[in-house]
């Protein structure tokens, strides 16, 4: 059975280092506005484990002109669960969510690998890649959700 719930910050740091911190410190899994009020953690879990985060964060993008904009960030499954619609889920719900709270549009700065997993999903690039030192190359994507 898959569930999809609200978590903390701290329990995300259980996926966030093995996928996506790897050989860094732990305290690499902290990122900024993981513990304000208006950013929600998402765990996915099958039978009880966790095996799946993702995190909102209400953040404004000035690329973009919608008001009310949320960022993606650690989105991440556990490497033998991968591949198998996991992620898709968690983004949907990330969705579902942003469009009951009245948010325009979602953003991150994806990891190339990733493109493809997004683009499936109706995201889309703006710009070219950059750089996030110690963490690699990203593209800016987004999807608008109220069109």
């Amino acid at each position: 059975m898959t569930l999809i719930k609200e978590i903390t910050a701290q329990e995300t740091f259980i996926i966030r280092h093995p996928v996506l911190r790897k050989e860094k410190p732990l305290e690499s899994c902290a990122f900024d506005g993981d513990d304000l009020e208006t950013t929600h953690h998402f765990g996915l879990f099958e039978n009880s484990c966790l095996t799946g985060i993702i995190s909102l964060f209400l953040k404004t993008n000035p690329i973009f002109a919608e008001n009310s904009q949320s960022q993606i960030r650690g989105m991440a499954i556990v490497e033998s669960c991968q591949k198998r619609g996991l992620g898709q889920a968690l983004v949907k719900h990330s969705e579902a969510y942003c469009i009951s709270n009245q948010i325009d549009l979602i953003w991150f700065n994806a990891r190339t690998a990733a493109i493809g997993f997004y683009k499936k999903m109706g995201y889309e690039i703006k710009g070219n890649s950059f750089e996030i030192p110690e963490v690699g190359e990203h593209y800016l994507m987004y999807k608008k959700l109220y069109k």
